[in-house]
């Protein structure tokens, strides 16, 4: 994708293929309030939340070069496992975040040795009216909490509240997040929730509103 137009375009097409602006700004790797923006200059969608200048503040991260091809996904993914490597004696599980981090997940839970599991988030079902989103939830076709240590992965941190949301979520299962890892950072945050985050790319976005 090389310019707004692409991204609008994009939204288009996922929001009549049904999916929630969630799950939109998921595939998209920009805000809900980006996602919601896309959305309605697409003419697909109602009013969204925009800044004083007329449109959301973000940066989109396009990785599909790493996402679609299995080889430079695994040794990106082996990448990321290196950078928790020495984070945790007793780590036994990895947590994806769906649905980019799960595919990313799943290498640094082989290169580390541990079990997989997965978190769907509450993201995916937001829409228009937040109060009808149901709760995010932890796959029971992968491995369980089990009260262990584990690692937490995701493809992009935006604003920080799905993996705030995720480290919450692992907490009430009785469960330790050790270690969070992203590829791209667009905060350039150092810790959510008390738990470290690490990443390949940090963005950092120079002006006014480049710490808001």
């Amino acid at each position: 994708m090389k310019n707004i137009d692409d991204l609008v375009d994009s939204a288009s097409d996922l929001a009549q293929r049904g999916l929630s602006k969630g799950e939109i700004a998921d595939e998209l790797n920009v805000s809900r309030e980006t996602a919601s923006w896309l959305v309605e200059r697409s003419g697909t969608g109602t009013e969204p939340e925009t800044s004083d200048d007329g449109g959301p503040h973000d940066i989109h991260v396009d990785w599909s070069a790493v996402g679609r091809d299995s080889n430079r996904l695994y040794h990106t993914g082996a990448a990321m496992a290196d950078l928790l490597s020495k984070k945790g004696d007793d780590v036994d599980l990895t947590i994806g975040i769906e649905k980019a981090g799960a595919p990313l997940a799943t290498t640094v839970a082989r290169e580390l040795e541990t079990d997989l599991g997965t978190y769907a988030p509450t993201k995916h079902q937001w829409d228009d009216d937040e109060s009808e989103t149901s709760d995010g939830s932890f796959s029971r076709n992968f491995a369980q909490i089990r009260n262990r240590d584990c690692y937490v992965v995701d493809d992009t941190i935006t604003s920080g509240k799905t993996m705030g949301e995720t480290i919450d979520a692992i907490h009430e299962q009785g469960g330790n997040p050790v270690a969070c890892v992203v590829l791209a950072d667009k905060r350039g945050v150092g810790d959510i929730r008390g738990v470290p985050v690490y990443s390949l790319l940090q963005v950092i976005r120079v002006g006014s509103d480049g710490d808001s």
